[in-house]
């Protein structure tokens, strides 16, 4: 019999077995809609709401902060692009190498009548700030740049991208799904204003995501 070697951790991971654990015990422990108020209910609220606390703390997140659970990577990508820009007309920029779910998103927002552009890469498959500094307008409200590539794992430049934003008064977006549970990510620190992320990228589960909001 020959052995399978998972070797496409960047695409998935396996679910680690202390986190299949800890789910089978919230599955047996708890019968109650985190939205009712008898007292199963209340107890599930508690734990939900202990969970959300800690991944916030986890990602340097200000407990202001807000973390609003989806079901993977692209509908929170999704989110903060269609959720961000808001319904009147107006100028947005992606990297050129963003993942498709983002990239799909911004076709979404062309059709509904956003201007969309762009931001080139270098020959390193590196975004310079440069380049979104001058393809900024006044119109502009929202920059979105991946933290770390999925097909290149190049790191961006995303902390500086974000203040030059924040100078502009512009929201700023990383796709931080190949970055979280690999390396450091602080939030604020990042300065961003709003943040993807999804477990199963660091052997949690799959069906599950997270967009957290300044």
């Amino acid at each position: 019999m020959v052995e399978r070697i998972q070797l496409d951790n960047n695409a998935t991971t396996p679910l680690s077995p202390a986190v299949r654990d800890a789910m089978v015990g919230c599955w047996e422990s708890l019968d109650g809609n985190p939205s009712s108020q008898h007292q199963g209910g209340q107890q599930a609220r508690c734990w939900l709401e202990e969970a959300r606390d800690a991944i916030l703390k986890s990602l340097g997140a200000d407990p202001k902060d807000r973390l609003v659970f989806t079901s993977g990577g692209t509908e929170s990508n999704h989110l903060a692009l269609l959720g961000l820009i808001g319904d009147s007309p107006s100028h947005v920029l992606v990297s050129a190498i963003e993942h498709p779910s983002l990239l799909g998103a911004a076709t979404l927002l062309r059709a509904h009548g956003h201007q969309v552009d762009f931001i080139p890469v270098n020959n390193r498959g590196y975004v310079e700030p440069e380049s979104v500094r001058r393809l900024l307008t006044p119109a502009t409200r929202l920059v979105s740049v991946m933290l770390a590539n999925n097909e290149t794992g190049v790191l961006q430049p995303v902390r500086e991208l974000a203040q030059i934003c924040r100078q502009q008064g512009v929201l700023f977006h990383t796709d931080a799904v190949q970055a979280v549970g690999k390396i450091p990510v602080d939030f604020r620190d990042l300065g961003v204003d709003g943040l993807t992320c999804t477990p199963h990228k660091f052997h949690g589960p799959v069906g599950i995501g997270g967009l957290v909001l300044r």
